[in-house]
């Protein structure tokens, strides 16, 4: 597609203003059971046929997979089409996005795009499905767009109608009830040298468990717990932080905590939002960088861009391959590109431009957002010289056993430097479990003054 084209099957774009009613009708609603998947996407392939028909995503694992195990490649004998690189890339200019086309000018002689067939594998379960096509007809925008109201489990507004929507749709996507996850970051230098950084994570997604309600999830104002425990280097261990993440940010701002290994001690932690340095990132990502865009949406204006056919990483199976070590991703300016699938999908494109008298390190961002996940695939963020100056990435994978798809990792390229920080390496690390039971108790600030010690 040689322009941002607007889908308006899709779309009704009457661009009111975001404090108005965001309900469909029961009429448009019924979309999401014909030219429309459940979760809003195009069920169509594009003109071309080079993007498919949604046919269900990946219903059934690959055989031989049992729980636990690291995702199995069900396309591992897929070819490469063709290879992007900065000499050629012109001739596929209108699929690359602005933070990729300069990382490609960037690394002109190490950096490409293997593209391979493009498959539709994103899958959830029914009652997600069920959930989100009930939410068209209810949810609404509050607090001027900082917030949501009468939503539960599915994604809020499966059929938007502005960027604020389309944002909260990425924020609140399915994941499962709750996860434990044990990987790690690196932030090489630019010569490649890095410190692996271990952690444990653990979340409780309150807005997504079977049992929710848009009631109760009013009453209590929490959309999920998050808590963060660095294992290793010994320098680093034991630090650990704790958040609760309110649906409605003006009724409630967002809670944090964090535990000192060095002082033993819990303390509030109200900085943890929005610009402030992420965990051990060495200065190369922000708070609200941290799973592609996270917190509240109240410094930016967010402006809806339609949709457009560009090239995102998917299917990253074999960069999540636990036949990798870390020393074969982590390279010097990017990780390695022979391990990534890239291919063409369709994208929700929504622009966040700094209000004014807002301080925030980015002027502007720009969010490529997969139309089947509503997972933010690549990020674009300038800064104040209305430069690029930052490019995320986020390499995603249908996790079976939910199922969702999600990212396995996720890269912040930071132009500047030349240099990024890979969250999410788990290769070495047992995989996600999406099954223990998580209590509210173990979000708590005394629970993380425990798990600290």
């Amino acid at each position: 597609m040689k322009k941002i084209t607007l889908l308006t099957s899709a779309l009704t774009f009457a661009l009111a203003s975001v404090g108005a009613s965001a309900k469909i009708s029961s009429q448009e609603a019924t979309k999401l059971t014909g030219e429309l998947t459940p979760m809003g996407a195009v069920r169509a392939a594009n003109a071309d046929g080079s993007i498919p028909a949604w046919n269900g995503g990946i219903t059934t694992p690959p055989a031989g997979y049992k729980e636990g195990m690291h995702h199995p490649d069900p396309f591992s004998a897929d070819k490469v089409l063709y290879t992007v690189t900065n000499a050629n890339k012109a001739q596929y200019k209108d699929l690359l996005t602005p933070g990729v086309s300069k990382m490609l000018a960037t690394y002109p002689d190490t950096y490409k795009l293997d593209v391979y067939q493009s498959r539709r594998t994103a899958s959830y379960p029914k009652y997600v499905y069920d959930a989100t096509v009930a939410n068209a007809t209810k949810t609404e925008l509050v607090q001027n767009g900082n917030g949501i109201k009468n939503a539960a489990i599915g994604v809020p507004f499966p059929v938007p109608a502005n960027g604020l929507e389309v944002i909260w749709n990425h924020i609140l996507r399915f994941r499962g009830a709750s996860a434990i996850r044990h990987g790690g970051q690196a932030v090489p230098t630019a010569d490649g040298d890095y410190t692996y950084i271990g952690f444990d994570e653990s979340i409780a997604i309150d807005y997504s468990k079977k049992d929710a309600t848009a009631a109760a999830l009013e009453e209590s104002n929490i959309l999920f717990r998050f808590k963060q425990k660095i294992t290793e280097p010994a320098r680093l261990a034991g630090t650990a932080l704790l958040v609760h993440e309110t649906m409605d940010q003006v009724k409630q701002p967002r809670q944090a905590w964090t535990y000192n290994s060095g002082q033993r001690r819990v303390r509030r932690a109200p900085n943890v939002a929005y610009d402030a340095p992420g965990s051990a990132a060495d200065g190369l990502r922000t708070t609200d960088d941290f799973d592609m865009y996270n917190g509240a949406p109240d410094r930016y204006t967010w402006t809806l861009k339609g949709k457009k056919e560009v090239l995102i990483p998917y299917n990253s199976y074999k960069l999540h391959s636990n036949s990798l070590q870390y020393d074969d991703i982590i390279k010097p300016g990017h990780i390695a590109t022979d391990v990534v699938r890239w291919e063409k999908h369709r994208v929700w494109v929504v622009e966040a431009n700094l209000k004014d008298g807002i301080s925030h390190v980015y002027k502007k961002r720009v969010f490529y957002i997969d139309e089947d996940s509503w997972q933010v695939s690549i990020a674009d963020m300038y800064d104040n010289r209305d430069e690029l100056y930052r490019v995320a990435v986020a390499y995603g994978i249908n996790y079976y056993e939910v199922p969702t798809h999600w990212s396995t990792l996720e890269v912040y390229y930071d132009l500047d430097s030349r240099r990024y920080i890979a969250i999410g390496l788990d290769n070495q690390e047992d995989m996600y479990d999406f099954k223990t039971e998580q209590t509210d108790r173990m979000y708590t600030p005394a629970a993380l003054r425990r798990e600290g010690r």
